[in-house]
């Protein structure tokens, strides 16, 4: 007979409190990946494909997290359409760390709901908080920054620690972290220095100016911090959610379910960075270099990829002639003659065809005819 849900809960607890590991992963997986439409869907979005390998982002993102944080201890926050393909996916991860969202309500509640249920059934824990669908190359450079956070906030209880990403181009899709210059030895993936400020995504001429300064760092959208640090923030600049979140979780447990349905569209809908860290004044960075990506289009893909002498992202089953500096990924045999700079998506139901410097528009013309 399958157990339910509050006795699977309670025997996580009973292992937890006896192996008394204090670090917690929180994955963020509720993301649609539009811009890799075709591929990408909204019943199998970015976070589900293997765009780099045989393993798809989530797995290589739980992954690089061994030897940190054990599966035990790491949760996905999700969609509700999400945890059948999550559990798949993950198969040592405890179906009672997904993290239901009934609706999506962006990364700040998110975050706060999961503080809440981590708190609530696993007491106090740092908690890593992160993407499940970027890049990252170096994984011993991500770890080194992961333990150095880690070690920080448990030091500084009341800290929130982010890894920023050492810039090698004036990005404008990236949003950006200016840091407190406290002279000019920093370690990457080691120091950690005050946070001065985050900036959105800038302009070309902006971004530049920023990369010549030499004191911003990309923000990778990755925090550690404590969950009653999550929870006191969102209490703090954020009291709807509070409220609303704190009323759910002082309701029996067998009612949680239905209220967390009826509950949750309430919360404002607002991400972490704009709803907390633009607030905060106790937000550090460490400046990391590990070959990160935020894989956010097709030209991502190419930055990461293989490719012939002419630029091309090489397939066995793609051939160029006289063509230059395209993506393809197709399934039948696919020939490209004496053209340039193009993106070319293959699934069953498209073919779809762009140029690269559109690449981010593809995100717009799936929500006219992918319907």
């Amino acid at each position: 007979m399958e157990l339910s849900l509050n006795k699977r809960l309670k025997l996580l607890r009973r292992s937890d409190s006896m192996a008394k590991i204090k670090d917690f992963a929180l994955i963020m997986a509720g993301g649609k990946g539009e811009r890799f439409w075709p591929l990408s869907t909204d019943e199998r979005p970015k976070q589900f494909l293997n765009l780099f390998s045989d393993k798809t982002m989530i797995q290589l993102t739980v992954e690089r997290l061994e030897g940190l944080v054990p599966i035990n201890h790491t949760f996905v926050v999700t969609g509700e359409q999400y945890v059948g393909i999550t559990c798949e996916q993950l198969a040592g991860l405890p179906r009672e760390n997904v993290v239901v969202e009934p609706m999506g309500r962006n990364t700040a509640p998110a975050i706060a709901l999961s503080a809440f249920y981590i708190k609530k059934h696993f007491g106090n824990a740092n908690l890593v908080v992160l993407p499940a669908d970027h890049l990252v190359k170096d994984v011993d450079g991500f770890r080194r920054a992961l333990r150095n956070a880690l070690d920080f906030i448990k030091k500084n209880k009341d800290a929130v620690v982010t890894l920023g990403i050492k810039p090698d181009r004036p990005e404008t899709g990236y949003g950006y972290i200016k840091f407190v210059k406290e002279n000019e030895d920093v370690k990457y993936n080691e120091t950690v220095l005050r946070v001065e400020r985050f900036v959105e995504k800038p302009a070309y001429e902006v971004a530049l100016k920023y990369l010549e300064e030499g004191n911003y760092l990309w923000n990778a959208g990755i925090f550690i911090w404590n969950v009653d640090t999550i929870i006191e923030t969102t209490r703090r600049f954020l009291p709807k959610t509070y409220e609303i979140l704190n009323k759910l979780f002082e309701l029996p447990e067998d009612s949680y379910e239905q209220s967390l349905k009826e509950l949750y569209p309430q919360v404002d809908n607002i991400s972490v960075d704009y709803g907390i860290m633009e607030h905060y004044d106790r937000i550090y960075v460490i400046p990391s270099e590990f070959g990160w990506d935020d894989v956010g289009s097709w030209t991502s893909v190419e930055r990461h990829s293989e490719k012939d002498e002419m630029g091309n992202v090489a397939a066995s089953n793609v051939y160029y002639f006289k063509s230059k500096g395209n993506i393809v990924k197709t399934n039948k045999k696919t020939i490209l003659n004496d053209v340039e700079d193009l993106i070319v998506i293959e699934t069953d139901e498209y073919i779809v065809i762009s140029s690269k410097k559109s690449a981010q528009g593809i995100k717009d013309i799936k929500k006219e005819v992918g319907k």
